[in-house]
């Protein structure tokens, strides 16, 4: 928050704001970055990049689930105004994090590589990223938001991420040798880091072969405020507008020029001081269900992994993964489109947009209200976004992608009403028209260029 002498000048600016230093904070200076000599490690960078996206944005939506916002939950007025701010603070900063996201694949685009939405299924441990970086779905609380804030953490800031996210296994590292000609794993130390690396890649990059031969991506391949509505993105067509992007990204992230306060990391230290403050107040105060990330079946990279065992929440978590799926083809269809006209465009991030808010949302709160069933009495399952192996959301061909598109979200509204009529699942009625609306708005611009031709 900005000091009080801040707010009576509002001509401060951040190179004249004392900021105040984190507890924890160290007088190192920011890392520097890892070595990139080639298009191939800065490309593995990128996709290292666009997973932690990915993998981060579902931690904030899964916390934002799993959090009370119904009076018969058991919350006083005054809790569940609070946990409503809570609620808006992870929507926002989940909301950036898809913004961080679209720009890294722009930068994907732009140096001629493929969009990349894959990632492992959760939780991502030790031997995938750095060790210090792991990904796993948790409930709103204390533990979630210290995680939240190691990840965000600006490189000064000297923090240990909370016991559940302890190495599970025994860490190696991550290459032995040096190469050349194939990209290798690095151990970047925080999300930050990682970005610095890629700015730098982008630098070296242009130093030997300049900018034509870098930015060799197709401009109107990537999304642009037109599209998505974010003001801050733009086609990355050279190296000014690939430093404006990650400097979005980092900014948003852990703050412009050490400025923390109103970046993610300094929004999630608040959150963490009023949970703290209000738990101190009513030790009885839980603002969350302790939902528990379960799959409808064990998927090959996590054979620890929890499966649901109630055949009704199977039922609803299988509809959630086939509309984060859907949601998938629809954004690398974005990515990778060829003939689609503006309208079309638009419509493919509008159904995106409109998936996120208006299927995903309701179905994963549902979910952490259901039980995992017997193989785990009393405990309450939640979304575990799992991921298809090898992934099927990559349609390269327009008619076919725009078929199977349709066809998959009839198959969910027949879902929707099915499961309505099953006791306690009467919401899952309300999204049927909505999934059924998607559909026709798909089917009327393929029918629309049936008729045209």
């Amino acid at each position: 928050m900005p000091t009080p002498a801040e707010g009576q000048n509002p001509t401060a600016t951040r190179a004249n704001r004392i900021v105040p230093l984190y507890p924890g904070a160290t007088t190192t200076t920011t890392r520097p970055p890892l070595p990139v000599d080639s298009r191939e490690q800065l490309v593995y960078l990128l996709t290292q990049a666009s997973e932690l996206e990915q993998g981060i944005l579902c931690e904030y939506l899964f916390a934002l689930y799993s959090l009370k916002r119904d009076p018969q939950d058991g919350l006083s007025g005054e809790q569940l105004a609070q946990v409503t701010r809570w609620g808006r603070t992870l929507s926002e900063i989940a909301v950036q994090e898809m913004l961080h996201l679209t720009l890294a694949t722009n930068m994907l685009t732009a140096v001629g590589a493929t969009p990349h939405f894959h990632r492992p299924n959760f939780p991502i441990r030790c031997q995938w990223y750095p060790p210090d970086v792991q990904i796993a779905l948790v409930p709103f609380g204390e533990a979630a938001l210290r995680h939240f804030l190691y990840l965000e953490r600006p490189d000064n800031v000297d923090l240990q991420d909370t016991e559940a996210f302890a190495a599970v296994c025994e860490c190696r590292p991550l290459t032995a040798t040096p190469t050349t000609l194939m990209a290798a794993p690095q151990e970047y130390s925080t999300v930050g880091h990682l970005y610095r690396s890629i700015d730098h890649g982008f630098e070296r990059l242009v130093e030997r072969y300049g900018e034509a031969d870098v930015f060799i991506g197709p401009p109107d391949a990537q999304a642009t405020s037109k599209v998505l509505g974010w003001p801050e993105l733009r086609a990355v067509t050279d190296l000014a507008s690939a430093k404006a992007a990650i400097a979005t990204i980092v900014e948003q992230g852990e703050g412009a020029d050490g400025d923390w306060r109103e970046a993610h990391f300094g929004r999630l230290s608040a959150i963490l001081d009023d949970y703290l403050a209000a738990t101190r107040a009513d030790p009885t105060f839980s603002p969350a269900r302790p939902a528990r990330p379960a799959y409808v079946r064990r998927p090959p990279d996590q054979p620890q992994a929890t499966v649901i065992s109630d055949p009704l929440t199977a039922e609803v978590a299988d509809l959630f993964d086939a509309a984060h799926q859907t949601l998938l083809q629809a954004l690398c269809r974005l990515f990778v489109r060829d003939d689609e006209t503006d309208e079309e465009v638009a419509t493919l991030a509008d159904i995106a947009i409109e998936l996120m808010a208006g299927v995903l949302r309701p179905l994963g709160s549902m979910l952490t209200t259901l039980p995992l069933g017997p193989d785990h009495p009393g405990e309450l399952a939640g979304p575990a976004f799992f991921m298809v192996h090898p992934s099927q959301f990559l349609l390269p061909y327009r008619h076919a992608a725009w078929k199977v598109m349709i066809q998959r979200l009839a198959t969910m509204a027949d879902a929707c009403m099915r499961l309505g009529g099953e006791p306690g699942l009467g919401q899952v009625t309300n999204l049927e028209q909505a999934v059924r609306d998607i559909a026709a708005r798909l089917q009327a611009l393929l029918d629309e260029r049936t008729a045209n031709a």
